[in-house]
């Protein structure tokens, strides 16, 4: 298993980014943190093989945590190093860029799905367990390393709720065959046109398929089948 210690000043985000992680195949929660400094000593006491950091924190900021936390495990090198990836609301070009020099794995940006966090995960046990096996690096090694990289958060478009898009994810993943946005919308006492704007959404982003069924007259209707 892989031990996540989760960090995030807000208590009911931290609850949530808990249950997403304990609902990744491989995972679970070691502990969980809501300062920077708590962080700190929880991952001297916990040794997590993953951080989930968020950058705005009531004591300092989460960048320089993670320096602090790679200075430690280079002091102490029978301590091993865990892996960071921030999740956090912060937008700015430059704190991406400081994150990922500090050495973080990847960055998400507030809100995603739960999805987007377990394709993110995935990735690092993937990572992991490459890196387990090799003894001598090839070059085409490395480059599958550096290169296998996710594609991100996969941010909600603007009026779209995180919340609702794991509802309507959850529906396409458990409905037998495919649905319509109609049906979607009355499983979830949503709109039709909403239920549509989530459905469309998981289409352009791969994650479901869409077939059109030809009945009597006027337009087809446009059917929705999770993918994965």
């Amino acid at each position: 298993m892989t031990k996540v210690l989760v960090v995030d000043d807000d208590f009911m985000v931290a609850k949530l980014h808990s249950r997403y992680v304990s609902q990744a195949e491989g995972f679970t929660v070691s502990g969980v943190a809501h300062s920077g400094g708590e962080a700190l000593r929880a991952a001297e006491r916990l040794r997590p093989d993953l951080v989930l950091l968020d950058v705005y924190l009531p004591d300092m900021d989460g960048i320089s945590v993670l320096r602090e936390l790679r200075a430690a495990e280079a002091a102490d090198p029978g301590r091993g190093c865990a892996d960071a990836l921030f999740i956090t609301a912060a937008r700015d070009a430059a704190v991406v860029r400081s994150a990922l020099r500090a050495g973080a794995l990847h960055y998400l940006i507030k809100p995603f799905t739960q999805a987007a966090l377990h394709e993110q995960l995935r990735h690092v046990a993937s990572l992991r367990s490459r890196l387990e096996h090799l003894d001598e690096a090839r070059q085409e090694d490395v480059d599958q390393l550096f290169g296998a990289r996710p594609p991100g958060s996969r941010e909600l478009p603007k009026g779209l709720a995180a919340h609702t898009a794991e509802l309507v994810e959850r529906i396409l993943r458990e409905h037998p065959g495919d649905l319509s946005a109609t049906e979607c919308a009355e499983a979830l006492s949503l709109s039709r046109v909403s239920a549509r704007r989530y459905l469309e959404y998981f289409a352009d982003t791969g994650r479901a398929a869409v077939t059109l069924r030809y009945g009597g007259t006027g337009r087809p209707e446009r059917r929705y089948r999770r993918v994965g």
